[in-house]
């Protein structure tokens, strides 16, 4: 797990993601204490990424099934706009559903194709996308969790 995990702005934006999660959808997002909440996060067998709210956003987590789906480290990752998951001509299309996200407030059926640091494509979904929101109904971001495509799956794409 990276450094950056036990860092309390990110322990706190981790927990009003998996809060979120759970208003939202009706059930928890991982199954932890919140002693145990990064471990939780960082280790799921599924994907879990989240952006900030910067006029481009850029991530502030993937954990490490998401950084491995998208060849990609910690830092890298964390230094990149969200947009970037997705090829320039998908990136219209991403940006109308973060839209209707942001408007609904979550969407649990969203499928497309994101591409990794070395090129690859892989599909995604069915994928959970919310707010994350603070008890006072402040906007801190967005986040995502999807299945892991199967391995076989991966190479069809490129």
């Amino acid at each position: 797990m990276p450094p950056q995990c036990g860092d309390d702005a990110l322990r706190r934006k981790l927990a009003l993601m998996v809060a979120s999660f759970e208003r939202f959808i009706g059930r928890p997002l991982v199954a932890a204490s919140a002693a145990d909440l990064v471990r939780s996060l960082w280790d799921a067998p599924f994907a879990i990424v989240a952006h900030g709210i910067e006029a481009d956003p850029v991530f502030f987590f993937g954990n490490a099934a998401s950084l491995d789906l998208f060849e990609t480290d910690w830092s890298t990752f964390t230094a990149m706009p969200s947009r970037y998951s997705a090829e320039a001509p998908a990136r219209a299309e991403r940006q109308r559903l973060m839209e209707c996200v942001s408007t609904k407030g979550f969407i649990d059926d969203y499928a497309g194709v994101r591409i990794s640091a070395s090129g690859r494509r892989f599909r995604i979904g069915p994928a959970v996308v919310w707010n994350i929101l603070d008890e006072a109904g402040g906007c801190h971001g967005q986040a995502a969790t999807f299945m892991l495509p199967l391995a076989t799956d991966r190479p069809s794409l490129t």
